[in-house]
């Protein structure tokens, strides 16, 4: 949870600096170019592209990572992607072009495949009846870092533009030694001298299976996480523009608007989603959840002052954390433990992959269609995602389970 919190700093010291980055470069360079040439020019598209950069490379190597840790350990995967992010921070400090901006965020997204990797460390620590409580108070930690790291970031710029960058990759480095220090393998598997290997199926197996058994548990529950991070990360790429243009909130402000968001999400999962998970079960709580995400961005563009936007916005991390925690959880209890790490690699493919198309859709509806369809589709988005989960009680363990419904089938 502590090298969790340290990554999430880092992440978002940098990330709500970005379009404003990115704005200070449009017009100049070759990627301007290219994308201006086909008309693609606007700043919300640009922007949009650098936000789901991170998000392609995640999804390519999100699968191989998760199938690495199986085999090999997680300790390893994760400090190799804590190395990623730190020259990732390095480059961001110094980039002078749009190509070096992306260039960074490429390289961050390959190292951030880890993701599903820390899930199934949480998950090899727990047992199953806890796992959603756990991960809550994973997430807690990392919205910890989002509380805190766009103050950092926002505080950082007024040394510099390369200083928000610089202090990252100082802090990652200071992660790397504390992780390598304490943070023990959690895989029992990896060095084993006796006892059971069981073999480990290829990343693109796995792929294929979610998508061609789209209603087994494992898949459900991997399509309820990606459809929803499309409507959270979606409208979550163009919100520093849709608040600037509405509100006149600028980089030396932005920062304490994403702190708000992490100060509650910390709050919710820590103090909130343990007791919650216990009266209502991971099932029907992540539903709540996904209709909690879809009001607060439907509301979002009917807002015209504060109050009713720290409403609106508010309901957001509460709609998230009450989906994501208990939809990983339950993923982790339907598959095998021996595949833990691939199947939570795969989750975040797709997942990966929703941040990819999610930002982009964004990008071009606030450009082109009109700055309130984003949060119109991602509530839509949201609201259709419940559907997913309907009636998933009966596949996890202590439920009758239908035949032939496992992943490994």
């Amino acid at each position: 949870m502590v090298t969790a919190f340290l990554d999430m700093v880092g992440l978002l010291m940098v990330l709500p600096l970005l379009p404003f980055y990115a704005k200070k470069l449009i017009g100049q360079g070759p990627l301007w170019t290219f994308l201006d040439s086909i008309g693609l020019g606007g700043e919300g598209i640009v922007i949009a592209l650098l936000i789901s950069s991170y998000a392609i490379a995640q999804l390519v190597s999100a699968p191989t990572w998760g199938r690495v840790s199986d085999r090999m350990g997680r300790r390893p995967a994760l400090l190799v992607g804590m190395a990623a992010s730190a020259i990732a921070y390095l480059v961001f400090a110094f980039a002078n072009s749009l190509e070096l901006l992306l260039l960074s965020r490429l390289v961050q997204g390959a190292g951030g495949g880890t993701v599903g990797v820390i899930q199934a460390y949480v998950a090899d620590a727990t047992e199953p009846k806890d796992r959603a409580k756990t991960l809550g108070w994973l997430s807690a930690a990392t919205n910890a870092g989002v509380a805190i790291g766009p103050v950092l970031g926002s505080a950082a710029a007024a040394w510099g533009l390369a200083a928000p960058g610089l202090l990252a990759a100082g802090l990652m480095v200071v992660t790397m030694v504390f992780a390598s220090k304490y943070l023990t393998e959690s895989n029992e598997r990896v060095g084993a001298k006796t006892g059971e290997h069981p073999a480990v199926r290829r990343s693109s197996t796995a792929l294929k299976r979610v998508l061609s058994h789209p209603g087994e548990p494992a898949s459900r529950m991997i399509w309820m996480y990606a459809v929803g991070m499309w409507a959270f990360q979606g409208t979550n790429a163009i919100l520093a523009l849709f608040l600037a243009n509405r509100y006149q909130i600028d980089e030396k402000s932005i920062g304490y608007v994403f702190a708000y968001i992490g100060v509650l999400s910390v709050v919710l999962r820590a103090l909130f989603l343990g007791p919650a998970v216990d009266r209502y079960g991971e099932a029907k709580l992540s539903r709540y959840g996904q209709a909690l995400l879809a009001l607060g961005l439907l509301m979002i563009p009917f807002t015209y002052n504060y109050f009713a936007l720290a409403i609106a916005i508010g309901l957001i991390p509460l709609g998230t954390a009450f989906t994501f925690p208990c939809v990983t959880a339950m993923l982790s209890q339907v598959i095998p433990n021996h595949e833990r790490g691939l199947y939570m690699g795969v989750q975040q493919t797709f997942g990966g992959l929703a941040r990819v198309i999610g930002p982009l859709w964004a990008g071009f509806a606030f450009d082109y269609l009109g700055q309130s369809i984003p949060y119109f589709t991602g509530a839509v988005l949201a609201a259709g995602s419940i559907f997913l989960g309907i009636g998933i009680e009966q596949h996890l363990p202590g439920r009758t389970t239908t035949s032939g419904s496992r992943p490994t089938s």
